[in-house]
Protein backbone atom coordinates (compact mmCIF):
# COMPACT_ATOMS: atom_id res chain seq x y z
CA UNK A 1 0.00 0.00 0.00
CA UNK A 2 1.21 3.04 -0.55
CA UNK A 3 2.26 5.84 2.02
CA UNK A 4 0.25 8.99 2.06
CA UNK A 5 2.32 12.04 2.47
CA UNK A 6 0.10 14.56 1.83
CA UNK A 7 -4.08 14.02 3.28
CA UNK A 8 -6.61 14.40 1.28
CA UNK A 9 -8.80 17.61 1.28
CA UNK A 10 -12.24 17.60 -0.14
CA UNK A 11 -12.09 21.65 -1.10
CA UNK A 12 -16.18 21.24 -1.09
CA UNK A 13 -16.04 20.14 2.77
CA UNK A 14 -13.30 22.42 3.85
CA UNK A 15 -14.30 25.67 2.21
CA UNK A 16 -16.01 26.91 5.60
CA UNK A 17 -13.40 26.12 7.97
CA UNK A 18 -10.79 27.62 4.82
CA UNK A 19 -12.64 30.74 5.15
CA UNK A 20 -12.57 31.23 9.61
CA UNK A 21 -9.11 30.42 9.28
CA UNK A 22 -8.02 32.82 6.52
CA UNK A 23 -10.25 35.54 8.82
CA UNK A 24 -8.09 34.44 12.12
CA UNK A 25 -5.12 34.57 10.47
CA UNK A 26 -5.77 38.13 9.39
CA UNK A 27 -5.95 39.09 12.81
CA UNK A 28 -2.41 37.88 13.76
CA UNK A 29 -1.12 39.77 10.67
CA UNK A 30 -2.81 43.00 11.61
CA UNK A 31 -0.93 42.35 15.13
CA UNK A 32 2.24 42.04 13.32
CA UNK A 33 1.96 45.05 10.89
CA UNK A 34 1.44 47.33 14.46
CA UNK A 35 4.21 45.86 16.53
CA UNK A 36 7.24 45.03 14.03
CA UNK A 37 9.10 46.51 11.80
CA UNK A 38 9.21 46.83 8.46
CA UNK A 39 11.31 44.31 6.37
CA UNK A 40 11.32 44.10 2.92
CA UNK A 41 9.22 42.62 1.30
CA UNK A 42 5.99 42.68 4.27
CA UNK A 43 7.99 39.62 5.71
CA UNK A 44 7.46 41.24 8.99
CA UNK A 45 3.54 40.87 8.45
CA UNK A 46 3.52 37.06 7.50
CA UNK A 47 3.08 33.99 10.19
CA UNK A 48 5.16 31.02 10.16
CA UNK A 49 4.33 27.56 10.02
CA UNK A 50 4.67 25.60 13.55
CA UNK A 51 4.69 22.45 14.59
CA UNK A 52 0.52 22.55 14.94
CA UNK A 53 -0.40 25.29 12.66
CA UNK A 54 0.14 29.05 12.20
CA UNK A 55 2.25 31.61 14.77
CA UNK A 56 3.53 34.97 14.87
CA UNK A 57 6.59 34.11 16.32
CA UNK A 58 8.23 35.67 19.24
CA UNK A 59 7.24 39.68 19.25
CA UNK A 60 9.12 42.10 20.64
CA UNK A 61 6.33 45.17 22.06
CA UNK A 62 7.99 45.87 25.29
CA UNK A 63 5.80 42.94 27.04
CA UNK A 64 6.77 40.13 24.61
CA UNK A 65 3.81 37.92 23.15
CA UNK A 66 3.11 35.34 20.64
CA UNK A 67 0.22 34.16 19.09
CA UNK A 68 -0.97 30.79 17.27
CA UNK A 69 -3.31 29.02 16.04
CA UNK A 70 -3.43 26.04 16.88
CA UNK A 71 -4.95 24.01 14.06
CA UNK A 72 -4.56 20.43 15.32
CA UNK A 73 -6.89 21.45 18.57
CA UNK A 74 -8.20 24.10 17.18
CA UNK A 75 -7.47 26.69 19.48
CA UNK A 76 -5.92 30.36 19.89
CA UNK A 77 -2.90 29.78 21.94
CA UNK A 78 -1.70 33.07 23.64
CA UNK A 79 1.46 33.50 25.24
CA UNK A 80 3.80 36.12 27.04
CA UNK A 81 7.16 36.74 28.66
CA UNK A 82 5.34 37.81 31.84
CA UNK A 83 3.94 34.01 31.92
CA UNK A 84 0.45 34.90 31.24
CA UNK A 85 -1.44 32.91 28.30
CA UNK A 86 -4.34 32.68 26.49
CA UNK A 87 -6.56 29.50 25.36
CA UNK A 88 -9.20 30.42 23.09
CA UNK A 89 -11.33 27.50 21.24
CA UNK A 90 -11.72 28.34 17.46
CA UNK A 91 -15.64 26.91 16.82
CA UNK A 92 -16.10 29.56 13.46
CA UNK A 93 -16.57 32.75 15.73
CA UNK A 94 -16.30 36.08 14.21
CA UNK A 95 -12.97 37.43 13.45
CA UNK A 96 -14.15 40.62 15.05
CA UNK A 97 -15.14 38.08 18.22
CA UNK A 98 -11.16 36.43 18.23
CA UNK A 99 -9.87 40.21 18.04
CA UNK A 100 -11.06 41.30 20.63
CA UNK A 101 -10.22 38.43 23.40
CA UNK A 102 -6.52 39.07 21.94
CA UNK A 103 -6.79 42.88 22.30
CA UNK A 104 -8.15 42.36 25.58
CA UNK A 105 -5.51 39.58 26.78
CA UNK A 106 -2.38 41.30 25.10
CA UNK A 107 -3.39 45.23 26.63
CA UNK A 108 -4.20 43.30 30.13
CA UNK A 109 -0.55 41.93 30.26
CA UNK A 110 1.21 45.28 29.13
CA UNK A 111 1.18 45.64 25.75
CA UNK A 112 0.50 49.53 24.92
CA UNK A 113 -3.00 50.08 23.28
CA UNK A 114 -1.01 52.45 20.48
CA UNK A 115 -0.33 49.10 19.26
CA UNK A 116 -3.98 48.04 18.89
CA UNK A 117 -4.83 47.41 15.40
CA UNK A 118 -7.51 49.41 14.33
CA UNK A 119 -11.13 48.18 14.34
CA UNK A 120 -12.33 46.10 10.95
CA UNK A 121 -15.36 47.54 9.86
CA UNK A 122 -16.10 44.95 8.00
CA UNK A 123 -18.70 42.47 7.03
CA UNK A 124 -16.15 39.80 6.46
CA UNK A 125 -14.59 40.83 10.04
CA UNK A 126 -18.18 40.59 11.72
CA UNK A 127 -19.35 37.55 10.03
CA UNK A 128 -19.18 34.02 12.15
CA UNK A 129 -18.70 30.53 10.49
CA UNK A 130 -21.56 28.34 11.21
CA UNK A 131 -19.83 24.66 9.73
CA UNK A 132 -16.23 25.67 10.88
CA UNK A 133 -14.91 21.83 11.37
CA UNK A 134 -12.22 21.26 13.89
CA UNK A 135 -11.66 17.93 11.53
CA UNK A 136 -10.97 19.88 8.71
CA UNK A 137 -9.24 22.37 10.73
CA UNK A 138 -6.46 19.34 11.55
CA UNK A 139 -6.43 17.99 7.72
CA UNK A 140 -5.14 21.44 6.80
CA UNK A 141 -3.00 21.72 9.44
CA UNK A 142 -1.38 18.39 7.83
CA UNK A 143 -1.12 19.42 4.28
CA UNK A 144 0.28 22.64 5.52
CA UNK A 145 3.21 20.79 7.91
CA UNK A 146 3.70 18.04 4.47
CA UNK A 147 3.85 21.18 1.70
CA UNK A 148 6.05 23.45 4.36
CA UNK A 149 8.52 20.04 5.09
CA UNK A 150 8.68 19.86 1.04
CA UNK A 151 9.53 23.66 0.35
CA UNK A 152 12.55 22.77 3.34
CA UNK A 153 14.11 20.31 1.34
CA UNK A 154 14.01 22.34 -2.03
CA UNK A 155 14.90 25.79 0.09
CA UNK A 156 17.96 23.67 0.91
CA UNK A 157 19.72 23.57 -2.43
CA UNK A 158 18.92 27.38 -3.28
CA UNK A 159 22.22 29.11 -2.96
CA UNK A 160 21.10 32.82 -3.64
CA UNK A 161 18.80 34.34 -1.03
CA UNK A 162 15.30 33.07 -0.19
CA UNK A 163 12.56 34.51 1.85
CA UNK A 164 11.29 32.78 4.70
CA UNK A 165 8.78 30.37 4.11
CA UNK A 166 5.22 32.10 5.14
CA UNK A 167 2.39 32.31 5.00
CA UNK A 168 0.70 35.26 4.08
CA UNK A 169 -2.69 36.19 5.99
CA UNK A 170 -4.59 38.55 3.23
CA UNK A 171 -4.07 35.93 1.13
CA UNK A 172 -4.21 32.78 3.00
CA UNK A 173 -1.33 31.31 1.08
CA UNK A 174 1.75 29.66 1.66
CA UNK A 175 5.45 31.50 -0.07
CA UNK A 176 8.90 30.82 -0.52
CA UNK A 177 10.33 33.54 -2.57
CA UNK A 178 13.90 33.16 -5.10
CA UNK A 179 15.79 36.37 -4.83
CA UNK A 180 18.58 36.23 -6.99
CA UNK A 181 19.74 39.74 -6.03
CA UNK A 182 19.60 41.45 -9.49
CA UNK A 183 17.50 44.64 -10.16
CA UNK A 184 14.57 45.26 -12.82
CA UNK A 185 15.66 48.25 -14.85
CA UNK A 186 13.64 51.20 -14.78
CA UNK A 187 12.04 50.52 -10.95
CA UNK A 188 13.41 52.32 -8.22
CA UNK A 189 15.88 50.06 -6.34
CA UNK A 190 14.57 50.95 -3.30
CA UNK A 191 11.18 50.00 -3.75
CA UNK A 192 12.29 46.11 -3.68
CA UNK A 193 7.92 45.19 -4.35
CA UNK A 194 8.97 46.40 -8.21
CA UNK A 195 12.75 46.63 -7.96
CA UNK A 196 13.66 42.75 -7.32
CA UNK A 197 13.93 40.15 -9.72
CA UNK A 198 12.14 37.19 -8.23
CA UNK A 199 10.28 33.59 -8.45
CA UNK A 200 7.34 32.67 -6.25
CA UNK A 201 6.55 28.66 -5.14
CA UNK A 202 3.51 29.09 -3.17
CA UNK A 203 0.26 26.94 -2.08
CA UNK A 204 -3.31 27.98 -1.13
CA UNK A 205 -6.10 26.52 0.04
CA UNK A 206 -8.56 27.71 -3.26
CA UNK A 207 -9.39 30.92 -4.20
CA UNK A 208 -12.11 33.07 -6.37
CA UNK A 209 -9.67 32.23 -9.81
CA UNK A 210 -9.02 28.54 -8.56
CA UNK A 211 -11.71 27.59 -6.03
CA UNK A 212 -10.06 24.23 -4.75
CA UNK A 213 -6.35 23.97 -3.52
CA UNK A 214 -3.64 24.21 -5.96
CA UNK A 215 0.06 25.21 -6.50
CA UNK A 216 1.72 28.05 -8.29
CA UNK A 217 5.17 29.25 -9.20
CA UNK A 218 5.29 32.48 -10.79
CA UNK A 219 8.25 34.52 -11.92
CA UNK A 220 8.80 38.57 -11.89
CA UNK A 221 9.14 40.07 -14.26
CA UNK A 222 7.69 36.80 -16.39
CA UNK A 223 10.39 35.81 -19.04
CA UNK A 224 8.95 35.35 -22.26
CA UNK A 225 10.45 31.50 -22.76
CA UNK A 226 9.61 30.56 -19.21
CA UNK A 227 5.70 29.29 -20.58
CA UNK A 228 7.27 26.94 -22.52
CA UNK A 229 9.19 25.48 -20.41
CA UNK A 230 8.48 21.42 -20.59
CA UNK A 231 5.99 20.31 -17.27
CA UNK A 232 5.85 17.09 -16.13
CA UNK A 233 2.31 15.28 -16.23
CA UNK A 234 0.27 16.76 -13.93
CA UNK A 235 1.31 20.42 -14.24
CA UNK A 236 -0.04 23.11 -16.73
CA UNK A 237 0.63 26.61 -17.24
CA UNK A 238 -1.86 28.90 -16.58
CA UNK A 239 -2.70 32.13 -17.69
CA UNK A 240 -6.14 33.31 -16.11
CA UNK A 241 -6.07 35.59 -13.58
CA UNK A 242 -2.39 35.35 -13.06
CA UNK A 243 0.20 33.63 -15.50
CA UNK A 244 1.90 30.55 -13.85
CA UNK A 245 2.57 26.88 -13.22
CA UNK A 246 -0.43 25.28 -11.73
CA UNK A 247 -0.68 21.95 -9.93
CA UNK A 248 -3.67 20.68 -8.45
CA UNK A 249 -3.59 19.67 -4.46
CA UNK A 250 -5.61 16.73 -5.27
CA UNK A 251 -3.64 15.83 -8.16
CA UNK A 252 -0.48 15.75 -6.14
CA UNK A 253 -2.24 13.98 -3.42
CA UNK A 254 -3.09 10.67 -5.29
CA UNK A 255 1.03 10.49 -6.52
CA UNK A 256 3.08 7.35 -5.01
CA UNK A 257 5.44 10.03 -3.95
CA UNK A 258 4.42 13.90 -3.53
CA UNK A 259 7.06 15.02 -2.35
CA UNK A 260 9.88 13.72 -4.64
CA UNK A 261 7.56 14.92 -7.77
CA UNK A 262 7.00 18.74 -5.99
CA UNK A 263 10.36 19.35 -5.08
CA UNK A 264 11.27 17.99 -8.68
CA UNK A 265 8.73 20.74 -10.13
CA UNK A 266 10.51 23.30 -8.37
CA UNK A 267 13.68 22.55 -9.01
CA UNK A 268 12.84 22.41 -12.77
CA UNK A 269 11.04 25.50 -13.27
CA UNK A 270 13.63 27.55 -10.68
CA UNK A 271 16.67 26.10 -13.22
CA UNK A 272 14.71 27.43 -16.18
CA UNK A 273 13.63 30.74 -14.47
CA UNK A 274 17.46 30.95 -13.44
CA UNK A 275 18.61 31.01 -16.89
CA UNK A 276 15.86 33.18 -18.27
CA UNK A 277 15.91 35.76 -16.10
CA UNK A 278 19.21 36.04 -15.46
CA UNK A 279 20.58 36.98 -18.91
CA UNK A 280 22.92 39.39 -19.67
CA UNK A 281 22.09 40.63 -16.22
CA UNK A 282 25.69 39.49 -15.18
CA UNK A 283 28.31 38.93 -17.86
CA UNK A 284 25.56 36.10 -19.50
CA UNK A 285 23.68 32.79 -18.48
CA UNK A 286 24.15 32.14 -14.48
CA UNK A 287 25.03 28.74 -14.35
Amino acid sequence: MTTQHFPMLDDSSIVVTRNALHAYARILGDWLKRCRAKRKHWWHASLRPSLNGLTTGVVHAGTDFELELDLRVSRLQGRTSTGEQLCEPLQGQSAAELADRIEHFLVANGIDKQRVPEKNDSNEHSTSHPGYSAEHAHSIARAINSVVAAMDVFRAGIPEETSPIQLWPHHFDLSLLWLPGDKIPGQDPANEEYADKQMNFGFTLGDAGIPEPYFYITAYPLPEALPNTRLPPGTIWHSEGFSGAVLLYQTLSEMSDPTAYLVELWRGLLSAGREQMLINTRGGIVQ
